[in-house]
């Protein structure tokens, strides 16, 4: 569960990260980074894909700028795999949500 984010900090389950995160049903990736800083491709999350979530949730910063590459959003689609993509807090609260029905992995960009 995300109980807090904040520019450069998240906090889930009780415990405070400052780097982008991955969330997996049960644990957390924080070294998780990708090859081209703002643009999320489908090399960035391959364990994400092979782990089939009903759903992955991107949080794309606090301003949004992260952004996903298109040919990634249909790959997700081709292999069952529903795409949210939302500036991080909107992100949070969405991941809060689904979580609660869903097998739910979030992928979160801390920063701009």
């Amino acid at each position: 569960m995300i109980s807090d984010y904040k520019f450069g900090k998240i906090i889930i389950d009780g415990v405070t990260y400052t780097e982008d995160v991955i969330m997996y049903p049960h644990r957390v990736d924080s070294s998780w980074w990708r090859a081209d800083g703002h643009l999320l491709q489908e090399g960035d999350i391959l364990e994400v894909i092979k782990d089939a979530p009903d759903y992955l949730v991107i949080g794309t910063g606090a301003y949004g700028l992260m952004k996903v590459q298109k040919e990634l959003i249909g790959k997700l689609g081709d292999e069952g795999i529903k795409v949210i993509v939302e500036r991080t807090d909107e992100a949070c609260r969405q991941y809060n949500e689904l979580n609660q029905k869903y097998k739910v992995i979030a992928a979160l960009h801390l920063t701009c």
